[in-house]
């Protein structure tokens, strides 16, 4: 696999005066995980009619198959944590982070055309915002 050329170095989890919990519960109402075709190998029970990975893209199931249930309970821990980037002007984050039991970091990403509806994928171990993750993921 190819290095990921999209990982940007300006993506910071937010620091200082985080979203109270009922700001995290009032945004949990209003996302949601829908998966991509371009992280997985597989469609599982997402729905997806086909998958097709990019060569720089990091799949989701190339160890073991993460079904939608498991992929929206991350999203959910990491927004319950604040492993939250900066809101964009569509009121969502653009990334969400999360760490899966087994220790696996992730990272959920919205796009402008489809805010609130997230996709997500392993980091790799190469990708220092990896090491950040966990950091802070242990610190809340």
């Amino acid at each position: 696999m190819k290095k990921r050329s999209g990982n940007n170095p300006k993506r910071r989890i937010i620091e200082g005066t985080l979203p109270d919990m009922a700001a995290r519960e009032a945004l949990l109402t209003r996302i949601s995980y829908v998966g991509s075709g371009h992280h997985k190998l597989y469609p599982a029970d997402y729905g997806l009619e086909r998958t097709n990975p990019r060569p720089t893209s990091s799949v989701c199931d190339a160890v073991k198959p993460v079904l939608l249930a498991e992929a929206s309970d991350l999203l959910r821990q990491g927004v319950l944590r604040a492993m939250l980037s900066t809101y964009g002007q569509d009121g969502f984050p653009k990334y969400i982070w999360s760490v899966s039991l087994d220790g696996t970091v992730y990272e959920a990403k919205t796009h402008p055309n489809t805010p609130g509806q997230y996709h997500g994928y392993p980091l790799e171990k190469e990708d220092s915002m990896r090491d950040e993750v966990i950091d802070v993921w242990e610190a809340r």
